[in-house]
């Protein structure tokens, strides 16, 4: 049973990391690593700067 649930955890940890669901509490800690008199944007403005770049420069991507 520990090995299932330790599966079904990894399995989300992957799935999460792969939708991004990681991404902003990353940048916050890179910034306050990096950059500590950075102001910290909240999680919305974060998302919707990060989208805004995507639209103005778009790669090879999928969709």
């Amino acid at each position: 049973m520990d090995v299932v649930l330790r599966s079904l955890r990894g399995v989300h940890w992957w799935i999460t990391s792969v939708m991004g669901d990681h991404d902003y509490a990353r940048y916050v800690d890179h910034l306050q690593r990096r950059h500590p008199d950075a102001p910290v944007p909240s999680e919305r403005e974060y998302w919707r700067r990060r989208h805004a770049e995507a639209d103005a420069n778009p790669g090879a991507r999928c969709c």
